[in-house]
Protein backbone atom coordinates (compact mmCIF):
# COMPACT_ATOMS: atom_id res chain seq x y z
CA UNK A 1 0.00 0.00 0.00
CA UNK A 2 1.53 3.24 -1.00
CA UNK A 3 2.02 5.54 2.01
CA UNK A 4 0.69 9.33 1.42
CA UNK A 5 3.37 11.91 2.21
CA UNK A 6 2.53 13.85 5.48
CA UNK A 7 1.39 17.06 3.46
CA UNK A 8 -1.96 15.11 2.45
CA UNK A 9 -2.69 13.46 5.81
CA UNK A 10 -3.57 17.35 7.13
CA UNK A 11 -6.85 17.28 9.19
CA UNK A 12 -9.52 20.27 9.16
CA UNK A 13 -8.27 24.02 9.77
CA UNK A 14 -9.67 26.07 12.78
CA UNK A 15 -11.55 27.94 10.43
CA UNK A 16 -13.11 25.10 8.65
CA UNK A 17 -14.00 23.15 12.08
CA UNK A 18 -15.82 27.10 13.08
CA UNK A 19 -17.63 27.22 9.98
CA UNK A 20 -19.06 23.43 10.23
CA UNK A 21 -20.10 24.09 13.78
CA UNK A 22 -21.84 27.49 12.82
CA UNK A 23 -23.65 25.25 9.83
CA UNK A 24 -24.37 22.65 12.52
CA UNK A 25 -26.04 24.92 14.70
CA UNK A 26 -27.60 26.63 12.37
CA UNK A 27 -29.26 23.18 11.36
CA UNK A 28 -30.28 22.42 14.64
CA UNK A 29 -31.83 25.66 15.56
CA UNK A 30 -33.88 25.17 12.23
CA UNK A 31 -35.20 22.23 13.59
CA UNK A 32 -35.61 22.94 17.27
CA UNK A 33 -37.88 25.72 15.93
CA UNK A 34 -39.56 23.64 13.46
CA UNK A 35 -40.26 21.64 16.55
CA UNK A 36 -41.79 23.99 18.80
CA UNK A 37 -43.57 25.57 16.43
CA UNK A 38 -45.92 22.46 15.76
CA UNK A 39 -45.91 21.84 19.75
CA UNK A 40 -47.45 25.39 19.27
CA UNK A 41 -50.01 24.42 17.02
CA UNK A 42 -50.15 21.45 18.02
CA UNK A 43 -51.33 22.88 21.34
CA UNK A 44 -53.46 25.11 20.11
CA UNK A 45 -55.84 23.07 18.35
CA UNK A 46 -55.59 20.14 21.00
CA UNK A 47 -57.25 22.84 23.30
CA UNK A 48 -59.70 24.48 20.83
CA UNK A 49 -60.92 20.82 20.03
CA UNK A 50 -61.74 20.63 23.64
CA UNK A 51 -63.05 23.77 23.74
CA UNK A 52 -65.87 22.97 21.08
CA UNK A 53 -66.55 19.56 22.66
CA UNK A 54 -67.05 20.96 25.79
CA UNK A 55 -69.39 23.70 23.79
CA UNK A 56 -71.79 21.03 21.98
CA UNK A 57 -71.53 18.77 25.47
CA UNK A 58 -73.19 22.05 27.59
CA UNK A 59 -75.40 23.24 24.56
CA UNK A 60 -77.21 19.97 24.72
CA UNK A 61 -77.61 18.86 28.68
CA UNK A 62 -78.78 22.54 29.18
CA UNK A 63 -81.23 23.18 26.42
CA UNK A 64 -82.36 19.68 27.44
CA UNK A 65 -83.26 20.93 30.97
CA UNK A 66 -84.61 24.05 29.37
CA UNK A 67 -87.24 22.50 26.86
CA UNK A 68 -88.59 20.41 29.59
CA UNK A 69 -88.71 23.57 31.88
CA UNK A 70 -92.34 23.55 33.77
CA UNK A 71 -93.52 20.23 32.34
CA UNK A 72 -95.93 17.59 33.49
CA UNK A 73 -96.04 14.74 32.00
CA UNK A 74 -100.39 14.60 32.00
CA UNK A 75 -101.19 18.31 30.94
CA UNK A 76 -98.30 21.33 31.38
CA UNK A 77 -101.40 23.99 32.70
CA UNK A 78 -102.49 21.67 35.39
CA UNK A 79 -102.89 22.99 39.08
CA UNK A 80 -100.38 21.85 41.33
CA UNK A 81 -100.49 20.50 45.12
CA UNK A 82 -96.95 20.26 47.10
CA UNK A 83 -97.51 18.82 50.23
CA UNK A 84 -93.95 18.37 51.44
CA UNK A 85 -93.11 19.70 54.58
CA UNK A 86 -91.69 23.19 53.91
CA UNK A 87 -92.22 23.09 50.36
CA UNK A 88 -91.40 26.71 49.74
CA UNK A 89 -88.63 27.14 52.41
CA UNK A 90 -86.05 24.53 49.98
CA UNK A 91 -85.67 25.77 45.98
CA UNK A 92 -85.68 22.47 44.56
CA UNK A 93 -89.34 21.99 46.45
CA UNK A 94 -90.79 25.25 45.76
CA UNK A 95 -92.40 24.56 42.34
CA UNK A 96 -93.14 27.94 41.85
CA UNK A 97 -93.81 28.62 37.55
CA UNK A 98 -91.11 26.06 36.66
CA UNK A 99 -88.37 28.28 35.94
CA UNK A 100 -86.34 31.32 37.77
CA UNK A 101 -83.68 32.62 36.24
CA UNK A 102 -80.80 35.21 38.81
CA UNK A 103 -79.09 38.33 37.24
CA UNK A 104 -74.79 38.55 37.37
CA UNK A 105 -75.29 40.35 40.79
CA UNK A 106 -78.60 38.53 42.18
CA UNK A 107 -77.10 36.72 45.34
CA UNK A 108 -80.28 34.64 46.20
CA UNK A 109 -79.03 31.86 44.40
CA UNK A 110 -78.72 28.49 45.82
CA UNK A 111 -74.84 28.58 45.31
CA UNK A 112 -73.40 31.89 46.77
CA UNK A 113 -70.72 33.90 44.97
CA UNK A 114 -67.20 32.73 45.09
CA UNK A 115 -65.21 36.07 47.39
CA UNK A 116 -61.62 34.85 45.92
CA UNK A 117 -61.39 31.42 47.92
CA UNK A 118 -61.62 29.66 44.75
CA UNK A 119 -63.48 26.96 46.59
CA UNK A 120 -64.70 24.31 44.20
CA UNK A 121 -68.13 24.41 43.36
CA UNK A 122 -68.89 28.48 44.34
CA UNK A 123 -70.50 30.44 42.08
CA UNK A 124 -68.27 32.43 39.93
CA UNK A 125 -69.16 36.24 40.03
CA UNK A 126 -70.56 38.42 37.19
CA UNK A 127 -72.01 35.28 35.62
CA UNK A 128 -75.53 34.61 34.93
CA UNK A 129 -77.11 31.51 36.58
CA UNK A 130 -80.85 29.31 36.26
CA UNK A 131 -83.19 27.14 38.36
CA UNK A 132 -85.70 24.47 36.02
CA UNK A 133 -87.92 22.42 37.74
CA UNK A 134 -89.41 19.31 35.51
CA UNK A 135 -91.83 16.63 36.01
CA UNK A 136 -91.03 15.02 32.11
CA UNK A 137 -86.59 14.57 32.58
CA UNK A 138 -87.08 11.07 34.43
CA UNK A 139 -88.77 8.08 33.34
CA UNK A 140 -92.41 7.44 34.95
CA UNK A 141 -95.21 4.76 35.35
CA UNK A 142 -98.64 4.31 34.89
CA UNK A 143 -101.50 4.46 38.00
CA UNK A 144 -103.58 1.50 38.40
CA UNK A 145 -105.55 2.58 41.40
CA UNK A 146 -105.10 5.32 44.26
CA UNK A 147 -106.70 5.03 47.77
CA UNK A 148 -105.73 8.31 49.58
CA UNK A 149 -107.15 7.47 52.97
CA UNK A 150 -104.70 4.46 53.00
CA UNK A 151 -101.90 7.06 51.15
CA UNK A 152 -101.30 4.55 48.44
CA UNK A 153 -100.99 3.93 44.72
CA UNK A 154 -100.59 1.45 42.51
CA UNK A 155 -98.75 1.45 39.50
CA UNK A 156 -98.43 -0.90 36.58
CA UNK A 157 -95.08 -2.53 37.34
CA UNK A 158 -92.70 -3.20 40.13
CA UNK A 159 -89.87 -2.11 37.80
CA UNK A 160 -90.75 1.27 39.13
CA UNK A 161 -87.43 2.47 40.12
CA UNK A 162 -88.72 4.40 43.26
CA UNK A 163 -87.20 4.08 46.98
CA UNK A 164 -87.99 5.71 50.55
CA UNK A 165 -87.59 9.20 50.22
CA UNK A 166 -87.71 9.91 46.55
CA UNK A 167 -89.02 12.76 45.45
CA UNK A 168 -91.94 12.47 42.83
CA UNK A 169 -94.93 13.98 40.93
CA UNK A 170 -97.92 12.95 40.04
CA UNK A 171 -100.69 13.67 37.41
CA UNK A 172 -104.10 13.08 35.84
CA UNK A 173 -106.38 15.02 33.85
CA UNK A 174 -107.52 17.36 36.97
CA UNK A 175 -104.67 18.18 38.21
CA UNK A 176 -100.67 17.24 39.20
CA UNK A 177 -99.23 17.12 43.04
CA UNK A 178 -95.72 16.88 44.58
CA UNK A 179 -94.66 14.53 47.52
CA UNK A 180 -92.24 12.23 49.03
CA UNK A 181 -92.22 8.58 48.70
CA UNK A 182 -92.57 6.49 52.39
CA UNK A 183 -92.47 3.18 51.34
CA UNK A 184 -91.42 1.91 48.33
CA UNK A 185 -89.84 -1.48 47.14
CA UNK A 186 -89.12 -3.64 43.78
CA UNK A 187 -91.10 -6.69 44.92
CA UNK A 188 -94.32 -5.08 44.83
CA UNK A 189 -96.53 -2.19 42.92
CA UNK A 190 -97.74 -0.10 45.64
CA UNK A 191 -96.09 3.70 46.49
CA UNK A 192 -97.00 4.56 49.51
CA UNK A 193 -97.10 8.65 50.43
CA UNK A 194 -97.81 8.89 54.39
CA UNK A 195 -97.07 11.60 56.57
CA UNK A 196 -94.35 10.69 59.41
CA UNK A 197 -90.80 10.98 60.26
CA UNK A 198 -89.59 8.07 58.25
CA UNK A 199 -87.93 10.48 55.50
CA UNK A 200 -87.17 13.43 55.18
CA UNK A 201 -88.75 16.36 54.64
CA UNK A 202 -91.94 14.14 54.71
CA UNK A 203 -95.03 15.25 53.65
CA UNK A 204 -97.40 17.68 55.87
CA UNK A 205 -100.43 15.49 54.51
CA UNK A 206 -101.40 12.11 52.62
CA UNK A 207 -103.99 14.09 50.88
CA UNK A 208 -103.23 15.16 47.63
CA UNK A 209 -106.00 17.45 46.33
CA UNK A 210 -105.54 21.34 45.26
CA UNK A 211 -105.51 23.51 46.67
CA UNK A 212 -103.07 23.37 49.76
CA UNK A 213 -103.77 25.49 52.61
CA UNK A 214 -101.38 27.58 54.64
CA UNK A 215 -100.09 25.48 57.34
CA UNK A 216 -101.12 22.09 55.58
CA UNK A 217 -101.83 19.65 58.27
CA UNK A 218 -101.03 21.41 61.05
CA UNK A 219 -103.63 22.39 63.24
CA UNK A 220 -106.06 24.47 63.24
CA UNK A 221 -105.55 24.71 59.40
CA UNK A 222 -107.33 21.93 57.71
CA UNK A 223 -106.09 19.03 55.68
CA UNK A 224 -105.86 19.57 51.89
CA UNK A 225 -109.24 17.98 49.74
CA UNK A 226 -109.03 14.65 48.79
CA UNK A 227 -108.06 13.95 45.23
CA UNK A 228 -108.19 9.76 43.91
CA UNK A 229 -105.95 10.13 41.20
CA UNK A 230 -107.12 8.70 37.62
CA UNK A 231 -106.96 4.92 36.75
CA UNK A 232 -103.52 5.36 34.08
CA UNK A 233 -102.35 8.77 35.26
CA UNK A 234 -98.72 9.48 35.97
CA UNK A 235 -95.72 8.68 38.89
CA UNK A 236 -92.32 10.12 37.70
CA UNK A 237 -89.13 11.81 39.80
CA UNK A 238 -89.14 15.13 40.39
CA UNK A 239 -86.23 17.02 38.62
CA UNK A 240 -84.80 20.16 39.74
CA UNK A 241 -81.87 21.34 38.61
CA UNK A 242 -79.78 24.79 39.65
CA UNK A 243 -77.49 25.55 36.32
CA UNK A 244 -74.47 28.27 37.05
CA UNK A 245 -70.62 28.93 36.25
CA UNK A 246 -68.47 27.82 39.08
CA UNK A 247 -65.11 27.51 40.59
CA UNK A 248 -63.44 24.41 39.94
CA UNK A 249 -60.37 24.31 42.07
CA UNK A 250 -58.02 23.56 39.91
CA UNK A 251 -57.01 26.68 39.30
CA UNK A 252 -57.50 30.39 40.39
CA UNK A 253 -61.02 31.25 39.83
CA UNK A 254 -60.58 34.30 37.23
CA UNK A 255 -57.61 32.41 35.72
CA UNK A 256 -57.83 29.98 32.22
CA UNK A 257 -59.63 26.61 33.53
CA UNK A 258 -60.51 27.66 36.68
CA UNK A 259 -64.19 27.73 35.72
CA UNK A 260 -66.57 25.00 34.58
CA UNK A 261 -70.52 25.14 33.93
CA UNK A 262 -72.10 23.09 37.19
CA UNK A 263 -75.66 22.32 38.10
CA UNK A 264 -77.12 21.22 41.41
CA UNK A 265 -79.20 18.55 41.68
CA UNK A 266 -81.76 17.21 43.62
CA UNK A 267 -80.80 13.91 45.41
CA UNK A 268 -82.43 11.23 47.51
CA UNK A 269 -79.43 10.09 50.54
CA UNK A 270 -81.05 7.66 52.72
CA UNK A 271 -84.42 9.05 52.75
CA UNK A 272 -83.25 12.54 52.93
CA UNK A 273 -83.78 14.91 50.43
CA UNK A 274 -81.23 17.62 49.37
CA UNK A 275 -78.52 18.27 46.66
CA UNK A 276 -75.45 17.85 45.41
CA UNK A 277 -73.37 19.63 43.02
CA UNK A 278 -72.06 18.09 39.79
CA UNK A 279 -69.10 19.89 37.59
CA UNK A 280 -70.33 19.01 33.37
CA UNK A 281 -68.06 21.18 31.76
CA UNK A 282 -64.90 22.87 31.64
CA UNK A 283 -63.76 25.87 30.03
CA UNK A 284 -66.54 27.76 30.60
CA UNK A 285 -66.06 31.12 32.00
CA UNK A 286 -69.30 33.15 31.84
CA UNK A 287 -72.90 32.37 30.90
CA UNK A 288 -75.46 35.04 30.45
CA UNK A 289 -78.85 34.42 30.17
CA UNK A 290 -81.79 36.61 28.52
CA UNK A 291 -85.71 35.81 28.14
CA UNK A 292 -88.11 36.18 25.85
CA UNK A 293 -91.80 36.62 27.18
CA UNK A 294 -95.44 36.93 26.07
CA UNK A 295 -98.32 38.22 27.05
CA UNK A 296 -101.74 37.15 28.40
CA UNK A 297 -102.93 37.57 24.68
CA UNK A 298 -99.94 35.16 23.51
CA UNK A 299 -98.42 38.39 21.96
CA UNK A 300 -93.81 37.60 22.36
CA UNK A 301 -91.97 40.80 23.69
CA UNK A 302 -90.11 42.28 20.94
CA UNK A 303 -87.02 41.68 22.92
CA UNK A 304 -85.34 39.04 24.64
CA UNK A 305 -84.53 40.70 28.48
CA UNK A 306 -82.64 40.03 31.55
CA UNK A 307 -83.61 37.87 34.17
CA UNK A 308 -84.54 40.91 36.17
CA UNK A 309 -87.12 42.51 34.10
CA UNK A 310 -89.34 39.62 33.98
CA UNK A 311 -92.19 39.89 35.99
CA UNK A 312 -94.11 36.83 35.92
CA UNK A 313 -91.77 33.31 35.17
CA UNK A 314 -95.24 31.77 34.02
CA UNK A 315 -95.01 33.90 30.75
CA UNK A 316 -91.51 32.97 29.71
CA UNK A 317 -91.19 31.16 26.44
CA UNK A 318 -87.72 30.58 25.31
CA UNK A 319 -84.38 31.56 26.55
CA UNK A 320 -81.09 32.69 25.00
CA UNK A 321 -77.89 31.52 26.28
CA UNK A 322 -74.48 33.30 25.57
CA UNK A 323 -71.68 31.33 27.02
CA UNK A 324 -68.29 32.42 26.93
CA UNK A 325 -65.39 29.16 26.00
CA UNK A 326 -62.03 29.55 27.02
CA UNK A 327 -59.12 27.17 26.29
CA UNK A 328 -57.89 25.39 29.60
CA UNK A 329 -54.12 26.64 28.32
CA UNK A 330 -52.58 29.99 27.68
CA UNK A 331 -51.94 29.29 23.97
CA UNK A 332 -53.24 32.45 22.28
CA UNK A 333 -50.97 35.49 20.62
CA UNK A 334 -49.54 37.02 23.81
CA UNK A 335 -49.51 34.07 25.99
CA UNK A 336 -53.29 34.91 26.41
CA UNK A 337 -56.10 31.90 26.44
CA UNK A 338 -58.48 31.92 23.44
CA UNK A 339 -62.08 32.51 24.27
CA UNK A 340 -64.92 32.19 22.03
CA UNK A 341 -68.41 33.44 22.44
CA UNK A 342 -71.26 31.35 21.30
CA UNK A 343 -75.10 32.05 21.50
CA UNK A 344 -78.01 29.52 21.05
CA UNK A 345 -81.65 30.20 21.81
CA UNK A 346 -84.23 27.32 23.45
CA UNK A 347 -87.79 27.33 23.71
CA UNK A 348 -89.63 25.98 26.25
CA UNK A 349 -91.65 23.43 24.95
CA UNK A 350 -94.71 23.16 27.33
CA UNK A 351 -95.16 27.08 26.67
CA UNK A 352 -94.56 27.16 22.62
CA UNK A 353 -95.84 30.06 21.64
CA UNK A 354 -97.66 29.82 17.85
CA UNK A 355 -94.76 32.15 16.72
CA UNK A 356 -91.35 30.89 16.66
CA UNK A 357 -88.97 32.87 18.79
CA UNK A 358 -86.16 34.97 16.85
Amino acid sequence: MKIQPLRYQRGFTLIELMISLVLGLLVVAGVIGLFLSNKQVYRQNENLARMQESARYAFEVMARDLREAGAIACNSNLPVANVLNGASSNWWSNWGDGIRGYENNDNTFPKAFDTGSNVAANRAPGTDAVIIWSGTLEDGVYITDHNPPSAQFKVNTTAHGFKDGDILMVCDSKQAAIFQVTNANSSNVTIVHNTGNTVSPGNCSKYLGFPVPAGCGSPPNPEPPAHAFENGGFISKLTAHAWYIGCNGRAACSDPGGRSLYRLILQNTSGTAGVTSEELAEGISDLQIEYLTRDASGTLASQYDAAAAVTDWKNVVAARLIFTFQTLERVGTNTQAISRNWYTVVSLRNRMPSTTPP
